[in-house]
């Protein structure tokens, strides 16, 4: 009876745990490109938000099969995500027979990134639920080659999640994951940075990941891991630093989060995660057949979270993540919450 009581308040509650690892956007610049995918791990990846409605429907489960959507339901989720970089490099230069230096300049780069994302899923089966998301993303820059601002569509998702083992009480729920990420937002490799910012990755990317939660009354534990291949991006023609880009080839993305929720009354829970992900280099082709391959790009987000539930079907999520290494967001701050029609 009190496991049953206690896993009612605890779904609605700790629905915003898998949210909480969320983060940062793309970047356009060249110097960034492998940290962009990384970024891109840390935010909000393709399946987040329906990794949040997995462990509300689990730890709510007491009569079903399966824990996800029913065969025929529909559920839609509003994510709004604003992230902050601040980077400052120095470029120095000397002249190599004096040895003198002849330039010292810093430049400080600031970003600001809102995201407001619409998510819906739809279930096709009892154990197999599809998904699709879109945003529209608004950045403002300031840095010593543009400072504005610049509002667009950013890239969509289409994908499934799948529930191979039937739910059983003392089991834990293991759910697998596959997304496409659709390059509909605006390009860093094909933006004039000295004129607007990009809002998307520019670049098709597939992800597989693994999901897994489970209730040790009143703890709910919960971990993820997923892998992200990207095609290349061909036939471009950006000028960047006196040389043209013609293509670019991402290196894959490794990413693993593990965290808990905490309920503290029936209407509101704690929740903590760490979410770490590994990019290796990319290669950026020039003309000429010059070729720039980026370094190995590491990045990690400590993030804490709160979930308030206004009724047995709404609970809202607030989620604070903190950057801990050079190649993550100094900070981004998200609100999640059901849309119910």
């Amino acid at each position: 009876m009190l496991f049953q009581k206690s896993n009612r308040a605890l779904g609605a509650l700790f629905a915003g745990a898998l949210f909480g690892l969320a983060s940062a956007s793309v970047w356009a610049q060249t110097a960034s490109d492998s940290s962009d995918a990384v970024r891109n791990a840390l935010g909000k990846q393709e399946g987040d938000v329906d990794q949040t409605d997995l462990l509300k429907e689990t730890l709510t489960s007491r009569d079903k099969q399966y824990s996800m959507l029913r065969k025929g339901k529909f559920a839609a989720t509003y994510d709004l995500n604003y992230s902050y970089i601040g980077q400052q490099s120095i470029d120095a230069q000397f002249d190599e027979e004096s040895s003198q230096l002849t330039l010292f300049k810093i430049e400080n780069t600031r970003s600001h990134t809102f995201t407001n994302t619409l998510s819906a899923d739809y279930g096709l089966l009892d154990n197999l639920t599809g998904t699709a998301s879109v945003s529209l993303v608004s950045r403002y820059a300031e840095s010593t080659s543009f400072t504005g601002m610049s509002h667009s569509i950013g890239d969509m998702t289409l994908g499934a999640r799948w529930q191979p083992f039937e739910l059983k009480r003392d089991q834990p729920t293991i759910t697998a994951s596959g997304t496409v990420r659709l390059p509909t937002g605006r390009s860093p490799y094909r933006t004039d940075a000295t004129k607007s910012l990009a809002t998307g990755s520019g670049v098709t990317a597939f992800t597989g990941g693994l999901n897994i939660s489970k209730v040790i009354d009143p703890v709910a534990l919960f971990g993820n891991a997923n892998f992200t291949y990207s095609l290349e991006a061909s036939h471009l023609s950006q000028e960047r630093g006196g040389r043209t880009l013609v293509s670019v080839k991402p290196g894959p993305s490794f990413g693993y989060g593990v965290g808990f929720a905490y309920s503290l009354s029936y209407d509101i829970s704690v929740n903590f995660a760490l979410q770490h992900s590994i990019s290796w280099p990319s290669t950026l082709r020039f003309d000429g057949g010059y070729k720039f391959k980026t370094t190995l790009q590491n990045a990690a987000v400590m993030n804490y979270g709160m979930g308030v539930r206004l009724s047995p079907q709404t609970t809202v999520n607030v989620t604070l993540g903190v950057g801990m290494t050079s190649d993550s967001p100094d900070f981004s701050l998200g609100v999640n919450m059901p849309l119910n029609f």
